[in-house]
C-alpha cells in the first residue's frame, strides 16, 4: 500500500497489521456508544471488520484482495493466522478461568446442561428443515436450481447462524464437492447475525426482566468450590505472569483437538468428528485450570494475564473472522438466505432460554451462560461477563459448549444426508 503519492509504501505485513489495529480502535469506539443501556461492546469491533471486508477487501482468484495493494497479494492465511491465534488465546482463557468451579458446577447440573445443550440444537436444526421446507415451496433463490445446492446453502447457513465452525468445517466434508462453495457463502451470511443478535440478547434479557445483578451474581456462587485448602509451600512459577503454563495449556489443547473420531464406515478417510482446536485448548485448559499445579509447579496463569488474553484473544478473533466475512457478505448476499439466517440464530435462542428458565429452571445468568454455550457464541460470552459483572458466567458456557459442539456437527451431516 502506498500513501502520499507513494512516499510513503507499507509491505504486505504492514498493511495488514495497520487494518487490523485501525479496525480495533475504531471498533472499541463503536462498541462504546450506548442507547438506552445496550451497547455492542465488542461486537464493534466485528462490525468494523465486516466493514473493512465489504469496503475494502475483495475475493479473487488470488484470494483476499486489499483494493489499495499495489500488487494482487492473498491475506488470507494471514487474517487466518490472526483469528486462529484469537480462538486459542479466547477459549484457553475461559477454561482456566472456568475450570475451578467447572466440575463442581458441571456436577450438580449434568443433566441440565446436557439436556440444554441438546434442545438448542436439534431448535436449530428443526429451524433449519423449516427453512428448507419454505425454500421447496418458495424457491432456492436466484443464485441455486437444485435442492442439494440448497441444503448446502441452508447447513451453511445454521453453522453461521450458531457461529460453530466445527459444524461448517463438518458440512464442507460431507456435501459433493461441486456445492461446498455454498457452504461457505451459507456459513458467511449467517455469521453476522450470529454474533450480533446473541451479543444483544443477553444484554437486553437482564433489562426486560429487570433482574437485580448484585442477587443474580449471588446465585452462581458454589460453596463447594469456594474455599482451597493453603498449599504448606509456595507454589514454584516458571514465570510470574504464567505464560508458559498458559502455553502448556495451548499445546497440550492443540494436539487433543486433532484426534479424529471416525463417524462413517469408510473410517478416518470418510467423515470424523474431532474437537477441533477450540474444543481441545477449552478442555485441556478447563482441566489445568482446576488442578490448579502438577506436584508444587504451579500450572494457573495469573488472574491479570487471563483477563487481558480472553479480551486481546475474542477481538483478534472477531477481527480475522469479521473481514473476510464482509467481502463474502457483499458478493453473494441475497436477502432470503439472510432471513433464513435470522430464524435459525433467534428460535434456537428462545427456545434454550424459555426451557433453561421453565424447565430446568436455571438462575438467569446460569441460563444466560449456558445459552451462549449452547449457542457455541464465544463473542457472546465476552460480552455476558461484561454484562453480569462476574467471570462465574463462563462455568456455564464450558459446561454446555462441548454438548453443543457435538451436537451441532452430528445435526448438520444429518440434514444433508437426510435431504
Amino acid at each position: 500500500m502506498s500513501l502520499f503519492g507513494g512516499v510513503i509504501s507499507i509491505s504486505n505485513i504492514s498493511t495488514m497489521l495497520f487494518v487490523v489495529f485501525s479496525v480495533l480502535m475504531l471498533g472499541y469506539a463503536l462498541g462504546r456508544i450506548t442507547i438506552k443501556g445496550i451497547s455492542l461492546g465488542d461486537a464493534g469491533v466485528f462490525i468494523v471488520a465486516l466493514l473493512a471486508g465489504a469496503l475494502f477487501f475483495t475475493m479473487g482468484d488470488n484470494g483476499l484482495v486489499f483494493n489499495a495493494s499495489s500488487k494482487p497479494y492473498d491475506f488470507t492465511s494471514g487474517l487466518t493466522l490472526i483469528e486462529s491465534f484469537g480462538l486459542i488465546l479466547f477459549v484457553t482463557s475461559v477454561g482456566f478461568i472456568a475450570g475451578p468451579k467447572f466440575f463442581g458446577n458441571f456436577k450438580r447440573n449434568f443433566k441440565s446442561y446436557v439436556l440444554l445443550g441438546g434442545i438448542i440444537i436439534l431448535a436449530g436444526g428443526l429451524a433449519a428443515a423449516g427453512c428448507i421446507a419454505l425454500g421447496e415451496v418458495f424457491g432456492y433463490g436466484a443464485s441455486i436450481t437444485e435442492q442439494d445446492g440448497f441444503v448446502a446453502m441452508i447447513v451453511g447457513l445454521l453453522s453461521g447462524s450458531l457461529t460453530s465452525t466445527p459444524a461448517f468445517s463438518a458440512a464442507k466434508a460431507t456435501v459433493a464437492p461441486e456445492y461446498t462453495g455454498l457452504v461457505s457463502v451459507g456459513h458467511g451470511i449467517a455469521y453476522i447475525f450470529g454474533v450480533i443478535g446473541v451479543v444483544l440478547f443477553v444484554q437486553l434479557i437482564p433489562k426486560l426482566t429487570k433482574a437485580n445483578m448484585e442477587e443474580e451474581r449471588a446465585k452462581l456462587v458454589i460453596k463447594a468450590e469456594e474455599t482451597k485448602k493453603p498449599f504448606a509451600k509456595k507454589l514454584f512459577e516458571i514465570d510470574h505472569m504464567g505464560i508458559a503454563a498458559f502455553s502448556l495449556a495451548a499445546i497440550l489443547g492443540t494436539f487433543v483437538g486433532q484426534i479424529k473420531i471416525p463417524l462413517s464406515s469408510a473410517g478416518l478417510s470418510g467423515t470424523c468428528f474431532s474437537l477441533t482446536t477450540t474444543g481441545g485448548c477449552l478442555l485441556v485448559s478447563l482441566i489445568l485450570g482446576h488442578f490448579a499445579r502438577i506436584g508444587r509447579v504451579s500450572i494457573m496463569p495469573g488472574a491479570g494475564t487471563l483477563k487481558l488474553f480472553r479480551e486481546l484473544g475474542l477481538v483478534l478473533f472477531l477481527v480475522g473472522a469479521g473481514i473476510p466475512g464482509g467481502a463474502e457478505f457483499v458478493e453473494n448476499f441475497d436477502p432470503m438466505y439472510f432471513v433464513y439466517g435470522i430464524i435459525m440464530t433467534i428460535v434456537p435462542m428462545i427456545i434454550g432460554f424459555l426451557f433453561a428458565k421453565y424447565v430446568l429452571k436455571l438462575s438467569l445468568l446460569n441460563n444466560l451462560g449456558s445459552l451462549t454455550g449452547g449457542m457455541t457464541s464465544t463473542p457472546a460470552l465476552g460480552t455476558l461477563i461484561g454484562t453480569a459483572g462476574t467471570e462465574d458466567v463462563a462455568a456455564a458456557y464450558a459446561a454446555t459448549y462441548p454438548i453443543a459442539l457435538i451436537a451441532v456437527v452430528l445435526v448438520s451431516q444429518f440434514l444433508i444426508i437426510l435431504f
